[in-house]
């Protein structure tokens, strides 16, 4: 039997930690047969040789075809090329089916998780986080699901960053759909989307936790940037602790339900982040590949200082959706005038437009408090 489909197989058999899938298939592999003898020498029980003699031989077959299309890989535990940060966790993945760069898995990267119905200050502020982060030669590793997860691909790739995408379904389900296109784009950029899953498996919920201990383990650390207290970000954060990776928050504001998970997280020991280059500065340490932090910056640290001529309407707009109305109260301006005012405030990416008024995206140091007048 061929050492691919050995490793396959044994993908299928529950109860095997790391070390002894990996002594069981280096013995099976050397053997001239792999049949039920060999199994029991090799430490099987009777439910995990039937899971391995009747493994799917239609999932095998499609395997193999799969492997033929160029830049199709599947990584099994003993190759060089799989990921030594992964190898350190408590249940690395035996087999990983990659589609893409297979060394970008081997790169320092961050994991960057959040909400998948973020608001638009986490879109903001994920998006300004990855960026910087990318650019600073780090991989930007997520989950392709939709709101920050897609955020944070994109802004790699919009930095000429490389990204990786790891799936809770088999690549050739990618989930969710509508975000085929990016996947796409994240392989033809020099990326990669990988999964533990054999190929057709589909999006099954139980498969997303399994799916977060590879986005942490591949990490250095993880970057939550907005995630409610019951959802998976939270997962992926206690799993990378787990794993002795570092978590990194975003503070939120106050009542936004996305806020409350970073906030627990900072309670709980995480590191709360108001700026990239904080995760740059701590990495710096232990990594001498990383630039200078400011070399790469988006935004440079004098950008919020440049002249603002509506700093006593941008001060009047919070965190939180304010109404145009309550804007003009504040102020203590007319309704159009503050209109207008508004509009160049957010050509000029210091607000933005939702359904009800306005909130902050940027911060400048020479907007204060003393601008509101109620």
């Amino acid at each position: 039997m061929a050492p691919m489909e050995i490793w396959l197989r044994l993908s299928g058999v529950r109860g095997l930690k790391g070390e002894q899938r990996n002594s069981i298939a280096n013995f099976l592999i050397h053997q001239p047969r792999t049949e039920k003898p060999e199994l029991v020498q090799a430490g099987l029980m009777e439910e995990q040789q039937y899971a391995f003699l009747h493994y799917s031989s239609a999932v095998i077959a499609e395997t193999y075809a799969w492997l033929d299309q160029p830049g199709h890989h599947v990584i099994t535990c003993d190759q060089k090329r799989y990921p030594e940060r992964l190898k350190q966790i408590a249940n690395p993945p035996s087999c990983l089916f990659v589609q893409g760069d297979p060394g970008i898995l081997s790169t320092p990267q961050i994991a960057v998780v959040g909400s998948r119905d973020c608001s638009v200050y986490g879109r903001h502020w994920g998006r300004y986080f990855t960026q910087t982060l990318a650019q600073n030669g780090l991989t930007v590793t997520s989950g392709l699901a939709l709101g920050i997860d897609g955020v944070a691909h994109r802004a790699a790739l919009e930095a000429s960053g490389k990204t990786l995408a790891v799936l809770g379904s088999g690549l050739n389900h990618i989930y969710p759909q509508r975000h085929l296109g990016l996947a796409n784009e994240i392989v033809s950029r020099g990326g990669a989307i990988i999964s533990e899953f054999p190929l057709a498996t589909r999006p099954h919920a139980h498969n997303f936790p399994r799916r977060n201990r590879i986005i942490s383990g591949l990490s250095l650390g993880v970057l939550v940037v907005e995630a409610t207290l019951r959802s998976g970000s939270l997962v992926t954060a206690r799993l990378a602790l787990e794993q002795n990776r570092d978590v990194y928050a975003i503070p939120g504001a106050l009542g936004n339900p996305g806020s409350e998970g970073p906030h627990w997280l900072i309670q709980q020991g995480a590191l709360l982040t108001a700026h990239p280059d904080a995760i740059l500065e701590q990495l710096q340490s232990d990594l001498a590949w990383l630039p200078s932090v400011t070399e790469a910056s988006i935004y440079s640290q004098g950008e919020d200082n440049t002249s603002l001529p509506f700093a006593d309407v941008l001060a009047n707009v919070g965190d939180e959706v304010t109404p145009v109305d309550v804007v003009a109260e504040r102020a203590g301006q007319p309704v159009p005038a503050i209109v207008a005012k508004l509009l160049e405030l957010e050509l000029a990416g210091w607000i933005a437009a939702v359904p009800g008024g306005y909130v902050r995206l940027r911060r400048a140091s020479h907007v204060r408090r003393t601008h509101v007048l109620i």
